[in-house]
């Protein structure tokens, strides 16, 4: 199978939807607003589609994998944000490095777990 693929766009949901499309516009996503309740977030090359949808099941077990160059360059510019402190639920976790690289973590308002990780050797 010869496969064209140009983008994988994840669906996340949102216990407060208004809020996590805050969130979302803090982080420095660019939104278009498919609907009154989806919206397409676009972070550099990546998109995601942010749903005003909560089964709590579903969001307490997404977690997205974004491959970035520099995990601490990612950490500190999260962290310059704030973000928790004006988030409940949000959540930034320093670096940490691994056998394969370095990662952060940043959990949106509904608990949704974002890793920034990047690889040594690639």
């Amino acid at each position: 199978m010869n496969h064209q693929t140009q983008s994988i766009r994840p669906f996340i949901g949102a216990h407060n939807y208004e809020e996590s499309r805050n969130f979302y516009h803090d982080l420095g996503c660019d939104e278009v607003v498919l609907s009154p309740s989806m919206s397409l977030f676009r972070m550099g090359s990546i998109a995601f589609y942010l749903q005003d949808a909560y089964i709590k099941d579903w969001i307490d077990n997404t977690m997205v994998f974004v491959e970035v160059d520099d995990a601490n360059r990612y950490y500190d510019q999260f962290l310059a944000l704030d973000l928790p402190s004006r988030y409940p639920g949000a959540k930034l976790t320093p670096v940490r490095t691994e056998h394969w690289g370095r990662e952060c973590f940043l959990h949106d308002p509904s608990g949704i777990l974002w890793h920034f990780g990047e690889f040594f050797n690639r």
